[in-house]
């Protein structure tokens, strides 16, 4: 789920921010709003990251954060990242 580019980046942004906009996402990953939207709703539906909608100056705000769930899939994807390398490193 997670091995796709943006896909991992949003979950990396999330790893060192706890919550971010999709805006701010948006900047960060140099991306449309169509794909953003795209990866983040994938994201969303495998219980990886926490939607939370507010107003800030009545404009509509959308905030991600990543749950414990995203964290260990971020966490075994690292885990097989390493599996796969570790030889190659020797």
């Amino acid at each position: 789920m997670i091995h796709e580019r943006l896909r991992l980046g949003i979950i990396s942004a999330l790893t060192a921010s706890p919550v971010l906009s999709f805006t701010d996402l948006k900047k960060l990953l140099k991306t449309t709003d169509g794909n953003l939207a795209t990866h983040l709703r994938k994201l969303e539906e495998a219980g990886y990251l926490r939607v939370a909608k507010r107003f800030e100056a009545r404009k509509p705000v959308t905030d991600y954060a990543l749950t414990a769930r995203g964290r260990r899939a971020l966490g075994e994807h690292l885990d097989q990242i390493e599996q796969l390398l570790g030889p190659a490193r020797r």
